[in-house]
């Protein structure tokens, strides 16, 4: 079976070469990538299955990368690895395609089970996704990260794919709150639940044009997708 392949860009050589050397250890391939200005070629030439971005780069900073990286393919997951703690950073990241954010320092243990657990999350949704989902007067397409009023299509993130997927599995029922958390971002911590929020709140912006959808907000358990 070949290996999975991660693109990892970090411009610090002493982590760098750590970082590489651990997830070459459990049998990964890494491409390792200092300089923003050689992501996307590399990205290109060995078409990995998972990114592993540093903000802070050399000429090309990584949310400018994350967001070429998410034109070129919808589906490669991103995580990107900072020091900056601020929450606009963060959503920032995930505006641009990001999948998932981890704060330096790190332990390696937490990488790896982030990547694992968006390679699982990818490897399901392609799977089991539907072609088209029809949502009152949206097209939703899973797999191509699209929803459609009319002539007008709107990009999603990959968490934003998922998130709106799960609501549309329990369409007209309450799906719970814990689940949520646990399929889209491995875990149900405060700030992911913090997060969640925020994505709750864009697919119901996304969504306002029809006034048959709703997304209702159970308290203490988790959001009732109605459609009338």
């Amino acid at each position: 079976m070949s290996k999975i392949k991660i693109l990892y860009v970090e411009d610090e050589p002493f982590l760098g070469r750590i970082v590489k050397e651990s997830l070459e250890g459990r049998d990964y391939e890494v491409h390792m990538v200092t300089d923003g200005n050689e992501v996307i070629n590399k990205f290109k030439t060995t078409k990995p299955d998972i990114c592993v971005l540093d903000i802070m780069l050399p000429h090309v900073d990584g949310y400018s990368l994350g967001k070429n990286i998410r034109q070129l393919s919808p589906t490669t997951p991103i995580i990107f690895v900072t020091a900056k703690t601020q929450t606009e950073d963060v959503i920032k990241g995930f505006e641009v395609g990001g999948n998932d954010y981890l704060r330096k320092p790190f332990s390696m243990e937490e990488l790896i089970v982030r990547i694992n657990n968006l390679l699982q999350l990818s490897k399901k949704s392609s799977s089991n996704g539907q072609e088209s989902i029809i949502i009152g007067k949206f097209e939703f397409s899973p797999n191509r990260y699209e929803l459609k009023n009319g002539e007008l299509v709107r990009k999603l993130s990959h968490k934003e794919a998922i998130l709106l997927q799960i609501l549309c599995e329990n369409k007209n029922m309450t799906a719970n709150r814990k689940d949520i958390l646990l399929r889209v971002w491995g875990d149900d911590s405060f700030f992911n639940s913090r997060n969640l929020d925020v994505y709750i709140t864009k697919l119901r912006d996304f969504l306002k044009d029809d006034p048959a959808i709703e997304i209702i907000t159970i308290k203490g358990v988790g959001y009732h997708f109605s459609i009338n």
